[in-house]
């Protein structure tokens, strides 16, 4: 049958776009080489399965392998699975496996792998998957050695959607079948079937990985070797960079005048490309479930004490657009028709005089997202303006493990983070809104406690249309109630800027960017 993909429009305003297209695009590529990078904030775990923050997806993503990626205009494209069918109605999915593969300690890949990962592994561990696989999934079986089947209970037309790498890392049944999944020794020494194995973990300087020599696909990957440097000072990654002690800068890694300044050196090329499937969109979180936050008048209020455009043009430094929503206006099914919540102090006080409660008596502490010192500025921002509003305030500074410990746990008042979209709001949105996905241990579900019954079936409703016009309908309201109620406290679209040695090539060639398997990248000479 022929399936409708759908398309998500790539992030707008590129700074110093500068595609993989130069003076190297028709040399062959070279063998060989070391490629330095920076895991930024250091991970707390590179066991992508249990933990999906940026920087574990970014490492982990040359470990570990999903059954497909994607195309730049969100196309799927083969990875562990080379080929697919879906059936008429759209509840069979039957996936066909590549050959030869296997798990970095030798073992063979097989269809039981996937179905262990699917059924067991991620049902229990992963938020995203569990939600999908709980809602929409009867059955997964392994008819053949090379063969995945997953029926559905009722159409998800998101579904083909649901196997980017960190929402689907495939992981070895003969590690992880029958033990605990978040205390096995292998988490510490991950074993996937990806280009490149874990060789060394120096906490603190850097992980090291290296060529898998069993890699499945012939010739690949061209590098010997990847380093994720930890370089904790950001004026310092800015430095290694400079000096060419690492060869790429993701986003969010040097702050963003220094973007400006080191797009400009000699041999550097920036794009803002390999984010089309992610489109992040920052947020705060408030912990609806006490107060002052169980109070809509004033998570209203402080929408309206926050200044979105100061955020992103002074703190960003441009990189970014002011959100409006649950949806990045990028994403498909985005409506700008909900409420708005300009910026204006005295709304905010007013609002919070008819809430009836005593900011004088309130002691909020804020918990900074650790990923560097411009989300400090954000913090010490909006500890500002709720001081504004009459409330105490105190900043709870926490490493990236305790940042995601605390948020799981829900012992928080208030934090930031930001949902990755996914290509669809079925996969990338919902996650953060329904009351199914209220749950403990990851801090990427629904840790704020929102729960609002209509939303949950408008949600629903979208994912499971036919029509797009039925979906465009549903979630047009969704995006007017979970606006009105403030689930979230939307601040800003996230735009990041790649910036790397024009001498590394085939860097960014997809929807994923840098969390692509790096098998085709290689180094100039």
């Amino acid at each position: 049958m022929k399936t409708s993909v759908r398309l998500i429009a790539g992030l707008a305003g590129a700074v110093g776009l500068a595609l993989a297209s130069g003076a190297f695009a028709q040399e062959a590529p070279v063998k060989g080489g070391t490629l330095n990078m920076i895991a930024q904030p250091e991970p707390p775990t590179l066991m992508l399965g249990l933990n999906t923050q940026g920087p574990i997806i970014y490492v982990g993503g040359q470990i570990y392998q999903s059954l497909l990626s994607y195309t730049k205009d969100l196309k799927p494209q083969p990875s562990l699975a080379r080929s697919w069918e879906v059936s008429e109605d759209g509840l069979t999915y039957s996936f066909t496996l590549q050959d030869n593969v296997k798990w970095h300690d030798g073992k063979p890949f097989s269809a039981e792998d996937v179905v262990f990962t699917a059924d067991k592994f991620l049902r229990e561990a992963h938020p995203r998957w569990r939600y999908i696989a709980n809602t929409y999934v009867s059955e997964i079986a392994a008819p053949a050695p090379n063969q995945v089947v997953f029926k559905l209970k009722k159409p998800f037309s998101a579904f083909l959607w649901a196997f980017e790498i960190s929402s689907f890392p495939v992981v070895p049944k003969h590690i992880y079948d029958g033990a605990d999944y978040r205390t096995n020794p292998a988490n510490q020494t991950p074993i996937g079937t990806g280009p490149f194995k874990f060789k060394e973990w120096k906490r603190g300087s850097y992980v090291h990985l290296v060529r898998n020599e069993d890699y499945w696909k012939p010739g690949k990957p061209y590098l010997d070797e990847l380093y994720f440097r930890i370089i904790p000072d950001a004026a310092s990654r800015g430095v290694a960079f400079e000096k060419g002690t690492v060869d790429v800068l993701r986003g969010g890694d040097v702050e963003g005048f220094e973007v400006r300044r080191l797009a400009k050196l000699k041999d550097v090329e920036t794009t803002t490309a390999g984010w089309e499937m992610y489109a992040p969109l920052v947020f705060m979180q408030m912990n609806l479930r006490k107060a002052p936050f169980d109070n809509k008048l004033v998570r209203q209020a402080i929408m309206h004490a926050v200044n979105r455009d100061f955020i992103v043009k002074n703190i960003f430094f441009g990189l970014g657009k002011p959100a409006t929503g649950p949806l990045a206006s990028t994403t498909r099914f985005y409506s700008a028709d909900a409420p708005t919540y300009a910026f204006d102090i005295e709304k905010a006080k007013k609002l919070i005089a008819e809430s009836g409660i005593k900011p004088s008596e309130q002691v909020i502490r804020l918990m900074p997202i650790p990923y560097g010192s411009q989300w400090d500025r954000l913090s010490e921002y909006v500890k500002l303006q709720l001081e504004q509003l009459g409330f105490k305030v105190t900043i709870q500074s926490v490493d990236a493990g305790g940042w995601a410990q605390a948020l799981s746990e829900w012992n928080f008042d208030i934090t930031f983070n930001f949902t990755y979209q996914y290509g669809d709001p079925a996969l990338g949105v919902a996650r953060h809104y329904l009351t199914a996905n209220i749950i403990k241990g990851t801090p990427f579900a629904n840790n704020e406690g929102y729960s609002n019954p209509r939303a949950d079936e408008l949600f629903l409703a979208g994912a499971t249309a036919v029509k797009s016009e039925d979906a465009a309908k549903a979630y047009g309201e969704m995006q007017k109630i979970v606006t009105g109620d403030v689930a979230l406290g939307w601040l800003f679209e996230l735009q990041n800027v790649t910036v790397n040695r024009a001498k590394v090539k085939n860097l960014v060639k997809t929807a994923i960017g840098l969390n692509e398997a790096m098998d085709e990248v290689w180094i100039a000479r």
